[in-house]
């Protein structure tokens, strides 16, 4: 470790990757063709060259990926993700994953070895908060009821060392959609996106109950990933006491019990005329909704080292914004732009 790696922030990042896994073939290796890749309209090739350039400028010690590549028999996440490392000569060429999806969409995080050790660390379970790869019941708010839930994507639990011996936790999270996938009316629409919302909601609450039991014992962590959810991004809203975000934040809880995240605070606040965006949406009438799904949350020990965060969202961010190349990168990878934090540990 040279002595200007050890004096710069740790920088980690969170980035929703659309459907990083068609970019890559049965053999785990990139697809550097003109195949149709996970966008609408853009090229496995094109958004291969895009999602290089974008991980090379992040330049982060550690990136959580949501939606990476699928990781089961006869594929290997770690493999696909390696080998796109190694293609674009990134940092951040090692790579670890979790407990397997139901889909082929996996929580992953590629890292640095040289600054960052990393271990798949999941909890042992308490009857309050089961294991991730388990199963959860909650009070449905809605019914009165017990329910159980699931995520198809177990939340991916890290237990983290940096180079000069720095230790904290990381959990890389990918909440359950609202988006009411299959509807045929407006009556579909109502009915699966509050179904929907509602395993949303007990997953966050399975989710506080792991980080509260983390900072009962003052443990240094750091919650990351695609929430699906942001102030007033449904109108189910009015069915629930919280938002899954504000639920994961603790903002109802003791002051050493909460988490932070600049730009939820941003989005929350009630007197900005135009919140944070981490993510843009193109409808099926051509035109583009954005909202903003993506945080990294610190605890309070954290927050009190004054990391810095960043949306790399090509329209808001002055630094994207003045350098083309990046801002077509950015739009061509993936429907989510990554957030970052720099850390100094």
């Amino acid at each position: 470790m040279t002595v200007s790696d050890a004096a710069r922030p740790l920088r980690l990042a969170t980035y929703n990757v659309a459907w990083f896994n068609a970019l890559f073939d049965d053999q785990d290796r990139m697809h550097r063709d003109d195949g149709p890749g996970g966008r609408h309209g853009i090229t496995r090739m094109q958004q291969l060259d895009a999602l290089g350039a974008v991980f090379a400028r992040l330049d982060a010690d550690a990136i959580m990926v949501i939606e990476a590549p699928d990781e089961g028999p006869g594929r290997s996440c770690t493999a696909a993700l390696e080998g796109f490392a190694a293609g674009f000569g990134l940092r951040a060429r090692r790579t670890l994953v979790g407990f397997a999806s139901e889909s082929q969409q996996e929580i992953a995080v590629m890292f640095d070895p040289d600054q960052l050790q990393l271990i798949h660390d999941p909890a042992p379970g308490t009857p309050d908060a089961p294991r991730f790869d388990a199963t959860h019941s909650y009070a449905d708010p809605v019914t009165g009821l017990r329910e159980k839930v699931r995520f198809a994507r177990p939340p991916l639990e890290l237990l983290c060392q940096t180079a000069s011996g720095a230790a904290f936790h990381m959990m890389g999270v990918h909440t359950k959609s609202k988006a009411p996938s299959g509807a045929r009316s407006p009556s579909d629409i109502r009915r699966l996106g509050l179904e929907n919302r509602r395993k949303q909601y007990g997953q966050c609450l399975w989710l506080r109950a792991r980080i509260t039991d983390f900072l009962t014992k003052a443990e240094p962590l750091i919650v990351l990933g695609d929430f699906n959810d942001g102030p007033e991004v449904d109108e189910f809203e009015e069915f629930f006491p919280r938002s899954g975000v504000e639920i994961v934040l603790g903002w109802d809880l003791p002051a050493d019990l909460q988490l932070y995240d600049r730009h939820a605070r941003m989005g929350l606040s009630k007197h900005l005329a135009a919140a944070p965006v981490s993510a843009r949406f193109r409808l099926p009438d051509g035109h583009y909704v954005s909202a903003l799904l993506d945080y990294i949350m610190v605890s309070p020990d954290l927050r009190a080292r004054e990391p810095l965060w960043r949306i790399w969202n090509p329209f808001d961010d002055p630094g994207c914004y003045g350098d083309p190349a990046l801002c077509q990168a950015l739009l061509t990878a993936s429907d989510h732009f990554p957030v970052t934090l720099d850390l100094d540990l």
